[in-house]
């Protein structure tokens, strides 16, 4: 579960206050908002990679623990972003294996787990394939099973579906439920769409004021 108790942001001025919300495990709920209002100040925020000057204060927990302070690499949260962001000189089977670190895994752990993971999401028999082959849709698959392989404590998903057509944005909103579901982790979905919703569980997240 995440919890974020009365969190505030901003520059030099302050940009949101007293923000709090919670998402439990298996659930995904939708951060909705204009652009500008602060949505990729607090996905930095939680995973890590705020720009510097941003400053904050407040307390985020993550399955009970703390992780103001912890630093980006050590906090496992994925993330996925409008743009999948697939590495175009590498297959797609290397790039999901991308989030796997040969520490932990060998070679045919790797193999194994690339090709259940392309099992899982329709794509059975495209790990030598160009990632710019695939469609949209496609590319998007691998790029939350790549974030998903490197086994996540949560899931950010900023403007994630904002790139897809109405029909395939539904199909891979519930492909996302399901993954988070069986995973059992929190996901937020950022995004300016107040339309999303269908996709997400509980209420929509609001930054105070909004």
């Amino acid at each position: 579960m995440l919890q974020v108790t009365d969190l505030q942001f901003g520059y030099e001025s302050t940009l949101v206050c007293g923000l709090s919300f919670s998402i439990p495990a298996g659930a995904i709920r939708l951060l909705h908002g204009p652009s500008g209002c602060g949505k990729s100040s607090l996905l930095g925020i939680l995973s890590g990679t705020a720009d510097p000057k941003l400053s904050w204060r407040g307390q985020m927990k993550l399955n009970g623990v703390d992780i103001g302070a912890v630093p980006a690499a050590r906090r496992g949260i994925g993330l996925m972003f409008q743009d999948p962001l697939l590495f175009p000189h590498m297959t797609v089977g290397d790039n999901l294996a991308f989030g796997l670190t040969s520490k932990r895994h060998g070679r045919a752990q790797r193999q194994a787990a690339v090709r259940d993971a392309l099992q899982e999401c329709g794509l059975d028999g495209f790990a030598e394939r160009d990632p710019a082959s695939l469609s949209g849709g496609q590319k998007a698959r691998v790029a939350l099973m790549r974030a998903l392989l490197a086994d996540p404590k949560m899931l950010l998903l900023d403007e994630a579906f904002s790139s897809l057509d109405p029909e395939l944005r539904q199909q891979f909103g519930q492909f996302v439920a399901r993954q988070i579901e069986t995973r059992n982790i929190p996901a937020l979905l950022v995004s300016h769409d107040a339309g999303d919703k269908s996709l997400t569980s509980g209420d929509i997240i609001r930054f105070p004021g909004l």
